[in-house]
This record gives structure tokens, sequence and C-alpha cells, in this order.
């Protein structure tokens, strides 16, 4: 049992680490924050929330994971390699994916209900 805790304060602390090292991750971070205001302003349903908690769980975890490869490709392979530098753009290309689609999303959520204001 004590294991399985201390698990969770590991995971806790690579979040705080990424939070607070990664500056996409703020960037990231403040968009979240613009949806959650954007989300309570238009009142947005119950299925319209999940997309939207969805697109930012998924793009804060792309993100996460984009960074643990940078620094395990970095700590393999302090010099450049052609190999590191293919890892490293395959997971950047991941989070650009999740972010695009994410954006999408958004749009098809919250571009009508902007519409509607005019």
């Amino acid at each position: 049992m004590k294991k399985r805790l201390q698990s969770f304060g590991y995971a806790g602390r690579g979040i705080r680490l990424v939070f607070s090292s990664e500056a996409n991750m703020k960037i990231h971070i403040l968009i979240a924050v613009v949806v959650v205001i954007c989300g309570f302003f238009f009142n947005i349903s119950i299925s319209e929330w999940i997309y939207c908690l969805l697109c930012i769980g998924l793009v804060f975890s792309t993100e996460m994971i984009n960074t643990a490869i940078e620094d395990v490709v970095d700590l393999a392979s302090p010099e450049h390699h052609e190999l590191a530098g293919k890892a490293k753009d395959i997971a950047a290309g991941a989070v650009l994916i999740c972010a695009i689609i994410s954006v999408l999303i958004g749009l098809l959520i919250f571009a009508p209900k902007v519409w509607s204001l005019f």
C-alpha cells in the first residue's frame, strides 16, 4: 500500500515539474483556462464539457509524454543524432495533432455560440 501511495506522489511531482518548467505547457494552461471561462460564459452542455475536458486532458498528456521523450532522448544521446531528432520530432508532432484536433472541436462548440452574439 505504501508503494501505491508513493507512486501517486511521484506522478504528482511529474505533473508539477512539467507545469512549472515547460513553456509550451504554460501556453496550454492559458488556453485551457480560456476554454473553461468560455464554457461557463456560454453555459455549454454536459456533452460539450466532456469534449472540452477530454481535449484539455489529451493535450496536457501528450505534452507531458513529449517532454518525457525529449528528456530521455537528450539523456541517451546528448550529441546530435538523426534518430534522436526523429524521435523528438515525432513526439512533438503528436502534440501538434492533438492541439489541432482540440482547436477544431473547440470551434465546433464555441463558434456558433460566438456567432449568435452578433
